[in-house]
């Protein structure tokens, strides 16, 4: 495995990669790999001759009120960890590497962004979508992979790569789930024992709610409500919010019909808790 951490190492390698015809997965994160990445990576390694991981902590997504100082970081793990996993090439740049100055160019993400959880995220897709737009350019992948664990991230990548047309493939890739069915996930390690025994609820409540469209249920308040009643009844958790959207475009719809997407967020006494399933409706 390659390691670089500058742009002038990096397109040396992509170019000998390019000049050889050897197709480019890339998988981009921002480090403190997990089992979500992993997974990711070997998909990545199933569909490319060339793996390519990048580990970048993004300033431009951190608001106001998230510490870009204390997120996670474990440079000698997540090296050993994309070794094992068969990473060909791995960027890691520092901060002025990619921003060697104040940005006087970013990417203003207009639609997919004012629902789920970039409603309460200001600028956090506009950074996403920045680092991707100089990352896409310098990598050159033929396909990106991305988790549905983060089911607006892929959307708002989806629309990127079609309003910018980039010659690139998005692969979404099914959340990974604990046996009991809760969406694995940094964040879990934080939660009790009590709230550890009842987080799985949440998929519970999507897949009651899965079940009575597949029944026949196209009431979108009806189906909230069915997801409001488990949780509040088998938790003790808050509900952030419960959306059903169309999917990928994340808007409002009266009518289930087409894919959609059943989103939910729901707090626990020291961590917030994310899911989603899509669906098929005829």
């Amino acid at each position: 495995m390659n390691v670089v951490t500058t742009k002038l190492e990096l397109i040396t390698k992509i170019n000998r990669y390019k000049e050889r015809n050897q197709t480019i997965g890339f998988v981009p994160t921002m480090g403190y790999l997990h089992e979500g990445h992993m997974k990711l990576l070997e998909e990545a390694r199933k569909d490319n001759d060339i793996v390519v991981l990048s580990i970048f902590v993004n300033p431009l997504q951190f608001g106001v009120n998230e510490d870009y100082d204390s997120y996670p970081r474990n440079q000698q793990r997540d090296e050993e960890l994309a070794k094992l996993s068969g990473v060909d090439l791995l960027f890691s740049p520092s901060v002025p590497e990619i921003y060697p100055t104040e940005p006087s160019y970013t990417v203003k993400v207009q639609s997919r962004v004012n629902v789920l959880c970039g409603r309460s995220r200001k600028g956090h897709f506009d950074g996403v979508a920045t680092i991707l737009t100089k990352l896409f350019n310098l990598i050159k992948p033929d396909r990106a992979y991305f988790g549905m664990k983060d089911a607006q991230q892929v959307a708002v990548i989806d629309g990127l790569i079609t309003e910018f047309y980039f010659p690139i493939e998005l692969v979404s890739v099914p959340t990974i789930r604990e046996a009991d069915g809760l969406a694995k996930s940094s964040r879990n390690v934080k939660l009790n024992e009590k709230d550890r025994n009842e987080a799985p609820v949440i998929y519970k409540s999507l897949s009651n709610a899965k079940n009575e469209i597949a029944k026949g249920e196209r009431d979108k308040e009806k189906l909230k409500a069915l997801i409001t009643t488990t949780i509040s009844q088998e938790t003790d958790g808050e509900i952030d919010y419960i959306e059903i959207l169309s999917y990928p475009n994340l808007e409002e719809i009266e009518v289930i019909r087409g894919k959609v997407i059943i989103a939910i967020a729901v707090k626990f006494t020291n961590a917030r808790l994310i899911d989603n399933i899509t669906i098929e409706v005829k």
